[in-house]
């Protein structure tokens, strides 16, 4: 495995870490024997950029007509299409060339895809097929889910009441439970990934998304080595102190990340303060969080602990589980009246 140095420090770190532990700084990757100088994956081809960027009303891959372009990140981009064998409606993301050129990125996101394809839980968004194009397109393919985004929301609406807030947290609990069972877990969970699906008839629901870029919490050696120098996951507002520091996941840390969505959901601010990333992710190292009744003092107390708890630095102080997360959310509180006993009854 290659050494990752910190630009800032000049800190070496050879354990699969991504940031610096003294400075939050994204570490750079160096090979050995190469004398600090960074690797660098050779640029995609402007005509692979334009293909992947400029799909809407074209065909891909004999079998969906792509109809509009979602959105587009970093990573890759999003478009809405229609399987031409069944005229399903389907959600297709298209990895970015600059990643699909790198062969140990594409086979981590292989095999990691393979593992999201187990998933099978309404609170879940399930890949349906990771497929490659003739002209080597390398695309993932997930039911359309017709909602919004839970960033949405609250850019929108604000900090939420309590009712619809821990609804929608016991529901994301469930489906990382499901998750979680399986041996996966998600390592990205923020608001961004967060769907509330409104269905004709039907209670809102909340999906996670894009598991597609999880990991098996008991990866094999091989594995883990390809995750270390693949893509950089996880998105450092939301990072647990260990994803930081490059130590070895479980579903805690998504419980971690869990809890700094619900405290945002219930304030609109985060529960680590800072200037920017770097400076957010060493007050977690070293740090301890606003609490909740810091901002919104009709919060029950029943509610900050829970949250106080599942934000530990260390994992072992967390809750073991989504559900028992969620049983903690819902727990019964004099402050509350009737709304802890009805999600409890929907809970069980």
């Amino acid at each position: 495995m290659n050494d990752r140095r910190c630009p800032r420090c000049g800190a070496v770190y050879a354990d699969g870490a991504r940031f610096c532990a003294r400075d939050g700084s994204m570490l750079a990757e160096v090979q050995a024997g190469s004398g600090g100088t960074a690797v660098r994956t050779p640029p995609p081809s402007p005509k692979a950029l334009d293909r992947a960027a400029g799909l809407s009303g074209q065909l891909l891959d004999s079998r969906y007509q792509v109809l509009k372009k979602l959105g587009e990140g970093g990573m890759s981009y999003v478009y809405l299409a229609k399987e031409i064998a069944t005229g399903q409606e389907v959600a297709i993301k298209v990895l970015s060339p600059k990643l699909a050129s790198d062969k140990s990125s594409v086979q981590r996101l292989r095999r990691e895809a393979g593992l999201a394809m187990r998933l099978d839980h309404p609170n879940v968004c399930r890949i349906m097929r990771l497929g490659e194009s003739e002209d080597q397109l390398i695309y993932l393919v997930m039911p359309f889910l017709k909602g919004e985004l839970l960033s949405d929301r609250e850019v929108q609406g604000g900090p939420m009441d309590l009712s619809t807030g821990i609804e929608i947290l016991r529901q994301v609990c469930a489906g990382l439970n499901h998750a979680h069972e399986l041996q996966i877990i998600h390592r990205d969970l923020k608001p961004e990934n967060i769907m509330l699906v409104a269905e004709d008839g039907q209670p809102e629901r909340a999906v996670v998304m894009d598991f597609g870029l999880a990991k098996e919490r008991r990866a094999d050696p091989a594995i883990a080595k390809l995750t270390a120098t693949g893509i950089i996951l996880g998105t450092p507002e939301f990072m647990s102190p260990e994803q930081i520091r490059g130590k070895v996941l479980d579903g805690r840390s998504d419980l971690y990340a869990l809890g700094i969505v619900a405290f945002e959901m219930f304030t609109g601010k985060l529960p680590f303060q800072g200037r920017n990333a770097q400076e957010m992710m060493i007050a977690r190292l070293r740090g301890q969080p606003l609490t909740l009744r810091q901002l919104r003092p009709d919060i029950p107390v029943s509610i900050e602990r829970a949250l106080t708890r599942v934000m530990e630095t260390n994992p072992e102080a967390r809750f073991a589980t989504a559900l028992e997360f969620a049983e903690a959310l819902t727990a019964p509180s004099p402050a509350a009246g009737g709304i802890f006993e009805k999600l409890k009854e929907k809970l069980t």
